[in-house]
């Protein structure tokens, strides 16, 4: 009882010591020890590497997941030790309507056809965005985490401690310098010398502590490294599957936006689009209208005036009664317009007479 007591009393003296020393220091009533510019440093680094590995975790959770709820849900499951439900992301979400409508429209049309395909290739891209998501976090965002909470808390743990023990040692010159019995002096001395040599030990330890720093950034840079090379795979991979999904969009007319136009101004109630297997694909809209405008010829049938014979490539039902349905491998005759789009001609079979594609024709010689 005697013994806890007196340590009591001793931890409390010594808080008081450490208290009125850092107050005199300041209030610049005493002096301070300070630490050698290569320590300072060292501190100064490590304290920027926390910040900034912070910032750059921060920004990167923002980059793979923006939703700060979808976050904030994982970092609790996180906290409690549970995984977290397993949701759709937004690629996967946009794929799986795609999917759905484009079966409610009917896989034989070429619409319905085309938002299977392009809704199978957002479920891909979402996988390969769920494959980087993983890779980052196991190779990339843990080892960050591992530094904030494991090794920059115990650099600070450490430091806490050489602060503890540069006021000890403050405290003890302090001492000695009021001291004018001898051997309040000689205790003062070994006091200053103890106290000293405390310091001295706990400066080189947080020194080696500080000095692994470069270790971490040498660990982070290899870590940034296989970051750098998950990004580079996700986006090959979402370019090759729109790649290859461009191949299979790249065999089909697109004139749906025509035809909606004229479906709208001339009061038609529906569009029918001409029936294609599922095998068969959709370009895009550019490619499709100027690869056909140059290998068909259809220039120099509109500055001539003047008409030729063509073939039908796809069945076309006429959507306003300005249009002529169209069957597939018949032969009409086409003409241009003045005034008329770019993307349509006049065309004629026998009596019938109406505008037509030209996406869905190929010009005779």
């Amino acid at each position: 009882m005697d013994f806890n007591v007196k340590r009591l009393a001793a931890d409390a003296g010594t808080f008081l010591s450490r208290a009125v020393q850092f107050t005199e220091e300041k209030l610049g009533q005493a002096e301070k020890t300070e630490l050698d510019a290569h320590l300072e440093k060292l501190l100064i680094r490590a304290e920027n590497t926390k910040q900034w590995t912070e910032r750059i975790m921060k920004q990167t959770e923002v980059l793979l997941q923006p939703n700060p709820n979808v976050r904030l849900e994982e970092f609790v499951y996180e906290k409690l030790e549970k995984k977290a439900p397993t949701r759709m992301n937004n690629h996967e979400l946009l794929g799986q309507s795609m999917i759905e409508s484009g079966g409610e429209y009917g896989p034989g049309t070429a619409y319905g056809n085309a938002l299977i395909k392009c809704g199978e290739t957002e479920k891909q891209i979402g996988g390969a965005e769920r494959e980087l998501i993983q890779s980052s976090a196991i190779n990339f965002l843990t080892p960050f985490r591992n530094f904030l909470e494991g090794d920059f808390k115990t650099i600070l743990k450490e430091r806490k401690l050489l602060q503890v023990k540069r006021l000890d040692l403050d405290a003890a010159k302090t001492r000695l310098k009021k001291a004018r019995m001898t051997d309040a002096r000689a205790a003062a001395e070994q006091e200053l010398r103890m106290t000293q040599s405390e310091f001295d030990r706990q400066a080189e330890i947080t020194r080696l502590l500080l000095e692994g720093v470069s270790s971490t950034h040498a660990h982070h840079l290899r870590c940034l490294n296989d970051f750098v090379e998950a990004q580079t795979t996700y986006y090959a991979q979402c370019y090759q599957y729109m790649v290859d999904l461009q191949k299979q969009l790249g065999s089909f007319p697109s004139t749906f936006s025509n035809n909606n136009q004229s479906s709208v101004s001339g009061g038609a109630s529906s569009i029918s689009v001409p029936t294609i297997s599922v095998s068969a694909s959709l370009p895009s809209v550019s490619a499709g209208r100027s690869s056909s405008a140059a290998s068909g010829g259809f220039n120099e049938l509109r500055s001539s005036n003047g008409s030729r014979k063509a073939r039908v490539l796809y069945d076309y039902d006429a959507a306003s009664s300005s249009e002529l349905s169209l069957l597939a491998d018949e032969v009409i005759v086409v003409s241009s317009v003045p005034g008329m789009d770019s993307d349509w001609l006049m065309g004629e079979r026998g009596n019938q007479k109406g505008k037509v594609p030209i996406t869905y024709l190929e010009l005779l010689n």
